[in-house]
């Protein structure tokens, strides 16, 4: 399912006449300006997954940012947005097959970082409260109790339904289970398969971070899956050898001196991986 059909870059003419025409100081940057031109990236045009493959410094993360801060795409965390950032989109202009769907979002590794850090604190609260059932059961069991006046009934009740219990009971009653059942790869997949609805377009910044490789070809089968049977869209910048094998993926490779369009097997990345563990193949048939 394509919603996003093009995207379009100023050109380093009009990224010229813009920056020229600002007074500014050599403390200040023009950030996103001078950075996709650098490679001569004026336009994307997209299928149903799109890749942005580079390393560090590329312009992956300023593009997916730029598309998302134009189409007004929900997020869950800040990114770098310099003061230039809302002159640069307004030069930026895009296509749409109908309408952007609702649930179109773009997800960082800041987002998912985020969201194991959050549980881990939640899981500290829980156990310390669940330290603070334990003590307040045994208080309860072993008091010596009167009621004398309808002000002590929630006591009564309380005292009653510790010796109704056993412990282990009277914790979970009271207690959520601990959210921290799962691996960090564990949380960060199951914060994708959260965030990913049916009929959405979807920007993802290196969704490998935190995934083993494992879990990267299991977030590649749901990714294949997501656009297959539910309509999904997605713009993905990665080089993540897993997620740049995926099926019908355009492949952009932002490391090229003028960006071109490459089949997964020609990047210089994976080409790497091939390359050393050719070296080393004996080894796996001992």
């Amino acid at each position: 399912m394509i919603y996003l059909s093009h995207f379009e870059f100023p050109d380093r003419e009009k990224e010229y006449d813009f920056t020229m025409g600002q007074k500014r100081t050599c403390y200040d940057t023009v950030y996103p300006f001078l950075v996709l031109s650098a490679h001569q990236l004026k336009m994307l045009d997209f299928e149903s997954v799109t890749i942005l493959y580079g390393g560090n410094g590329s312009g992956k993360t300023t593009a997916l940012n730029v598309i998302a801060e134009k189409l007004g795409l929900k997020r869950d965390t800040l990114y770098n947005r310099s003061n230039f950032f809302g002159d640069y989109t307004k030069l930026c202009s895009f296509e749409l097959v109908g309408k952007i769907p609702k649930d179109s979002r773009i997800i960082t590794s800041d987002d998912v970082f985020d969201f194991m850090l959050n549980l881990r604190y939640l899981n500290e609260g829980i156990d310390q409260k669940r330290e603070e059932l334990f003590a307040e059961y045994q208080e309860a069991k072993n008091v010596k109790f009167q009621m004398h006046s309808l002000a002590d009934y929630e006591q009564l009740k309380k005292i009653n339904t510790v010796r109704r219990s056993t412990q282990s009971k009277f914790v979970r009653n009271h207690l959520q289970d601990n959210i921290r059942e799962h691996s960090n790869g564990e949380s960060a997949f199951l914060y994708f398969a959260d965030k990913v609805k049916e009929n959405g377009l979807y920007l993802l910044d290196e969704p490998e971070n935190s995934l083993s490789p494992e879990k990267q070809q299991e977030l590649l089968h749901f990714l294949e899956d997501s656009v297959r049977f539910f309509k999904c869209q997605f713009v993905i910048a990665t080089h993540s050898p897993f997620l740049l094998s995926m099926r019908g993926a355009k492949i952009y490779d932002l490391d090229e001196e003028v960006v071109d369009v490459k089949h997964w097997t020609e990047l210089e990345n994976v080409r790497a991986y091939y390359t050393f563990f050719k070296k080393f193949e004996s080894a796996f048939q001992e």
